[in-house]
């Protein structure tokens, strides 16, 4: 449905809303690959081949990279249009285009890495618990990558917040309106951060556990 409305309506043919429908795009490949490994997990897991494994593990590697990936992007073009104080930020059609093909590109490299090398086929001991056949090296690279993107974007989303509270509190006393439009942006802000903050409270205990088993220590229960 976003990525229908995007296309369809003309409003929203500006790159923010470009990228928010490469962020739908993103999801609902999470989704196809969290379905196709609810279906080939468990006793089912034991039947799988090799090229089954990196398939399965590969599409949610590809569909997670991506998804922060874009998050991260996101968070960058409000971080411009905030400073600039436009709704928009002036990234071109091309430049969007080539962002969001950057995004797809880091992202299904992510995911193809193990099938191209980096994987334990050739050293059992090496293989993390939590991703068979992918060796806890790889585990720890994509996980501290991503926890990376997390801290980045949370980073950037505090010094939005920051700049936001300043600029209204010095803008305040000299402009005309009501108290609540007065606490429109505030409240826009601190609604970004509850989104953000909840974002980053359900993925870091996944991302910490898959830190901890690539370094081979037990998760904190």
């Amino acid at each position: 449905m976003v990525i229908a409305a995007v296309i369809t309506n003309k409003r929203f043919h500006y790159p923010f809303y470009y990228l928010l429908a490469n962020l739908a795009a993103s999801d609902f490949l999470a989704g196809i690959a969290y379905v196709y490994l609810m279906f080939n997990t468990g006793e089912i897991s034991r039947q799988l081949t090799v090229k089954d494994y990196f398939i399965r593990q590969g599409l949610l590697d590809v569909s997670l990279s991506a998804s922060l990936a874009n998050l991260l992007v996101i968070a960058l073009e409000r971080y411009i249009s905030v400073l600039s104080w436009k709704v928009h930020s002036n990234l071109t059609k091309r430049r969007v285009t080539l962002l969001i093909a950057l995004v797809w590109g880091i992202s299904i490299f992510m995911g193809a890495v193990p099938s191209l090398g980096w994987n334990c086929i050739c050293n059992l001991k090496d293989c993390s618990q939590l991703a068979p056949i992918f060796s806890r090296s790889y585990v720890v690279f994509w996980s501290t990558s991503n926890l990376l993107v997390f801290l980045i974007m949370v980073a950037i989303y505090l010094r939005i917040y920051i700049y936001v509270i300043k600029k209204t509190a010095t803008l305040n006393p000299h402009t005309s309106g009501s108290i609540n439009r007065k606490r429109t942006p505030i409240k826009l802000i601190k609604t970004v951060m509850v989104v953000l903050g909840a974002f980053v409270f359900c993925w870091t205990p996944g991302l910490v556990v898959m830190l901890l088993d690539g370094l081979n220590c037990p998760p904190v229960t």
